[in-house]
């Protein structure tokens, strides 16, 4: 049966915004797609381990050469990455930590990022070999003007980089949406919130 993976990364729960971004967004994925199911993975909840230099090691050596120590090393990955190739949309719930993804985050991509599992590499050219169809983020923002052409866009290293990763890898149709402001007064709040609604009403109607 085909799935979405939802991979949750903010520290907070009950309070995230990027959640309740995200719960919007998969409700929307699920009225327009009949059977999908959704697979979770919550990154505070259950973090992803950093990769280690045995990690990286058992990524460089060939099949043929692996030792069980290494395999054991990349046992992790590989469930991982099986995860992501077997969906058949990814969405990605995260803040913005400093600029950037938050490091639960990038434990994550650092493990799936893998060379001849993920990605190729022929000496001149990549090529992405995650079959994933659709990818969506949702982002949220502590303060407003991190969109095209606001105040702080040359700032914003979170969904530029999250779009081009996920490109990188294969997955050519990445959508994002964004809350911003949530650090502001709950007036303000409740309008980037309902901003980000008319947004994904927009969105799934021009795709329906």
């Amino acid at each position: 049966m085909p799935y979405a993976l939802r991979i949750d990364a903010s520290s907070r729960h009950q309070s995230s915004h990027s959640r309740k971004l995200a719960d919007r967004l998969e409700a929307r994925i699920i009225e327009s797609c009949a059977g999908l199911t959704v697979r979770r993975r919550d990154l505070a909840a259950e973090p992803i381990p950093h990769i280690l230099d045995k990690t990286i090691a058992g990524f460089y050596t060939p099949p043929s050469q692996m030792t069980e120590t290494l395999r054991e090393a990349t046992a992790f990955s590989d469930t991982l990455i099986a995860e992501l190739k077997g969906a058949d949309t990814l969405i990605v719930s995260t803040h913005m930590y400093n600029f950037t993804v938050p490091s639960a985050l990038k434990a994550w991509i650092d493990q799936i990022v893998r060379v001849n599992e993920t990605f190729s590499f022929d000496g001149e050219a990549f090529t992405g070999l995650v079959p994933v169809r659709r990818a969506y983020l949702a982002c949220a923002y502590g303060a407003a003007g991190y969109g095209e052409g606001g105040a702080f866009a040359s700032m914003n290293f979170l969904e530029p980089y999250l779009v081009s990763l996920l490109r990188f890898l294969g997955i050519k149709e990445v959508r994002a949406f964004r809350v911003e402001g949530t650090t502001a007064d709950e007036t303000t709040i409740a309008e980037a919130h309902e901003m980000a609604e008319r947004q994904l009403d927009a969105a799934f109607r021009a795709a329906a």
